[in-house]
């Protein structure tokens, strides 16, 4: 058998390919599932709780600040383990599925908290003066004229950070949730061949690029235009 044939045998081979394929495929379908519900309750979590500290209740404002230092520095993966395997001492049972949305829509939350928030302080005091003297109240001036600047000036890294937190959905093997990379190892379990997980490789770059390729379009799209 030639280096080549080897090279297929191992990581492309046929008969693999044609079993695993609708495992692998479910597993893009939780990926997106999952994906989907975690950037839409991340990033809206985030925009309250960046709009809410733009109030300046001081209590308020130190439980969001610790909520943001504490999920920005703890590993998601140890969040997801002390969640999935702490809570059920305390008899909350969550399945697998909600502590992986759960654990990474709130690690998001937090990364586009301070992403607004910067936003929020940039914008300089005179429209905030400018807009309260029309007759605007304070909600209405941070709804209507800061926040659309806050979040256009913050779509590059939301967009960044959202790609690299979604990513993040391959550290639901660790307990079980049935997503790309957990089949693929399931698969490669039993075949003890890696052809398996050349398909879970293959599925997350197909999964991936265009997500990427619309990141970039969108920052491209709502950028700032210079003079």
């Amino acid at each position: 058998m030639s280096a080549w044939q080897r090279f297929v045998e191992t990581f492309f081979k046929p008969a693999m390919l044609a079993q695993y394929w609708p495992d692998i495929l479910k597993g893009v379908l939780v990926t997106v599932e999952i994906a989907a519900a975690v950037v839409l309750t991340g990033l809206t979590l985030g925009l309250l709780l960046a709009s809410l500290r733009a109030y300046r209740m001081l209590p308020i404002n130190w439980l969001i600040v610790v909520f943001v230092d504490v999920f920005r520095a703890l590993p998601p993966l140890v969040a997801i383990l002390l969640i999935y395997f702490g809570l059920p001492s305390a008899g909350i049972n969550l399945p697998s599925f909600v502590v992986l949305w759960l654990v990474l829509s709130l690690v998001l939350a937090a990364f586009a908290e301070e992403i607004v928030w910067a936003g929020i302080t940039s914008t300089p005091k005179g429209q905030w003066e400018a807009a309260r003297s029309t007759g605007l109240t304070f909600t209405a001036t941070l709804a209507h004229v800061v926040l659309p600047q806050a979040i256009r000036l913050g779509i590059p890294p939301l967009t960044n950070r959202t790609i690299a937190i979604t990513k993040n959905t391959a550290l639901g093997t660790v307990i079980g949730v049935g997503e790309i990379l957990n089949q693929a190892t399931t698969a490669q379990s039993f075949t003890g061949n890696a052809t398996p997980l050349m398909m879970g490789a293959i599925a997350y770059v197909a999964l991936f690029v265009p997500v990427v390729a619309l990141g970039r379009w969108i920052e491209t799209r709502f950028a700032w235009r210079r003079a």
